[in-house]
């Protein structure tokens, strides 16, 4: 067996060569007791242990169990995986440009990429792509990573494919050549009223900005006078990015955000002039899945007192990575700093107790009570600071919002649960559309017809709940009692994506939404909004 140790040796000469390079003033590291030590120890295991051992394996294990001992945020990458994991934030890939879906075995076109390569060919919602590259795609076989592997590609490369179109007795044969198909970071963006704006970003990306930016504009030509910026769920993404969309509500001159570290210097990221929405009244919607640059956002925008946040307490994560590449291509994620907002708080929650215990963080959260009453939580007063307008906030755990919304819980039972566990909302709606998609689309054109004109809600429920029943999961009817109103507006809202896009079901789904819908109240109250916002 090769002696595996050139990327171990690597991987501490980088470490070396970062700490050197930052100008650590810690004392110097004696190798004997490093890199040295833990070296002979592989070629010990290596020379002399009773078995072979895969080495490379078990130098990602000693990588990932030397970050674990750092904080839960450091991780490894391995090389397989870099890819994947930066193409979300990167904002873009390779590829036909279709969102699909596995549906009885056979891959389901959701849509096409508007203005991609699919788009350009014909190709339609509700085609199955039957044959790639004359190879059956279909049956057993069919996973995700399959339709991946076989459609994604560089750019310029050309893969063929042969679809099944309803009305058609062949096959329809495509060559379709791959081409850079973006990653939209704005999940939705449309007016929720004559003046109040509504954006939704799923994660702050290279293309997060001018996302933002294209939106903005196009609603304040809507009329849009005030906005509601949601970053519910958004686990974050690139600093510089949460920077930009900050800056989008500051005038120029206000800190944003600032980080520092032991071996990273204080830098201050300073607000410009090129804001899209400096004036107007703005609700940034948070709960504990705001993350990271969701937070560096609420942060600025809570303590410069530009506008409200609401929801519930925000994840907690205050702490800075920066990628280093490995000598295989593979990467760590090391925390260089922590990020603190303007008023001074490093938000970042405790995580002396051990991963475990910080991944257990949101279901404490969840059992003392807190997702439902706002004064089930209590800071030390050395954790208090003030806004522009000195209100109290607090630091050392998550952004706590102005204006808090309990988690709603009143549609939840056990039906609605298990239709959401055997994914038979989405499996209904791709059967119900697929015999009325021509007929729906000539009723309803767009997505403004479609929210006035399909009203037949207890048709839609009388028809999924036979439906389930076919699979196996019997009416309730003092849990459809509950969750009826819920479980229509969630497959309206998916027969609106399947026939529009994503901005129709958030559209649709906000029917239900009532953390959206006291934002919007909190806004139309100019006297609650100014109340909120001097602490009064």
């Amino acid at each position: 067996m090769k002696l595996a140790k050139y990327s171990l040796i690597g991987f501490f000469l980088l470490l070396i060569s970062i700490s050197v390079s930052a100008q650590s003033k810690q004392k110097p590291v004696d190798p004997k007791a490093t890199t040295m030590k833990f070296n002979t120890l592989m070629q010990l295991i290596n020379y002399y242990y009773v078995e072979d051992v895969d080495q490379p394996k078990l130098t990602e294990e000693a990588i990932v169990a030397v970050l674990k001992e750092l904080d839960p945020h450091s991780v490894y990458i391995s090389k397989d995986e870099v890819e994947k994991t930066n193409e979300p934030l990167v904002g873009n890939f390779d590829g036909v440009g279709i969102q699909f879906q596995i549906y009885k075995d056979t891959i389901l076109v959701i849509s096409p990429v508007p203005g991609g390569p699919s788009d350009k060919l014909g190709i339609l919602a509700g085609d199955k792509i039957i044959k790639i590259n004359r190879e059956d795609a279909f049956g057993k076989k069919l996973t995700t990573q399959f339709v991946l592997d076989h459609l994604r590609g560089p750019r310029g490369t050309k893969v063929d494919v042969a679809i099944y179109r309803k009305g058609h007795k062949e096959l329809i044969d495509y060559t379709i050549t791959r081409d850079k198909i973006p990653l939209n970071s704005i999940d939705a963006s449309y007016m929720l009223t004559d003046n109040i704006g509504y954006i939704k970003l799923s994660r702050f990306a290279a293309t997060s900005t001018d996302e933002f930016v294209d939106a903005a504009n196009a609603l304040k030509k809507q009329g849009m006078k005030n906005l509601i910026f949601d970053l519910r769920g958004n686990s974050g993404g690139y600093l510089n990015i949460a920077f930009d969309l900050a800056d989008q509500f500051l005038p120029a001159g206000k800190l944003v955000v600032y980080t520092k570290g032991v071996r990273s210097p204080k830098q201050d990221f300073i607000a410009t002039s090129s804001g899209t929405f400096e004036t107007g009244k703005l609700v940034v919607l948070i709960d504990e899945g705001s993350a990271s640059a969701s937070e560096i956002v609420s942060g600025a925008v809570q303590d410069w007192d530009r506008g409200l946040i609401i929801g519930r307490r925000s994840f907690g994560k205050g702490l800075v990575q920066r990628p280093y590449m490995l000598p295989d291509s593979s990467m760590v994620r090391i925390t260089t700093a922590r990020y603190y907002t303007p008023s001074g708080r490093c938000i970042q929650k405790s995580y002396a107790d051990g991963e475990e215990a910080y991944g257990d963080d949101l279901y404490k959260r969840l059992k003392h009570g807190e997702m439902y009453h706002a004064d089930s939580i209590k800071f030390p007063d050395s954790l208090r600071y003030f806004t522009q307008n000195k209100r109290v906030v607090y630091g050392g755990g998550g952004i706590m919002p102005d204006y808090f919304i309990p988690m709603d819980t009143a549609f939840a039972s056990k039906y609605y649960t298990d239709v959401f566990r055997k994914s038979l909302l989405n499996e209904f709606t791709v059967q119900y559309i697929e015999t009325r998609r021509k007929d729906l689309l000539k009723t309803y054109p767009d997505i403004q017809a479609f929210k006035k004109g399909f009203t037949n809600d207890q048709k839609l429920l009388d028809e999924f709940v036979a439906f389930a029943e076919s699979k196996d999961l019997p009416r309730n009817d003092k849990d459809l009692e509950a969750s009826g109103l819920q479980i229509k507006t969630v497959l309206k809202a998916l027969i609106a994506r399947n026939l529009f896009n994503m901005n129709a079901y958030f559209q649709m789904i906000s029917a239900t939404d009532d953390e959206l819908k006291q934002a919007i109240e909190v806004i139309k109250n100019d006297s609650l909004f100014q109340k909120l916002s001097q602490g009064k």
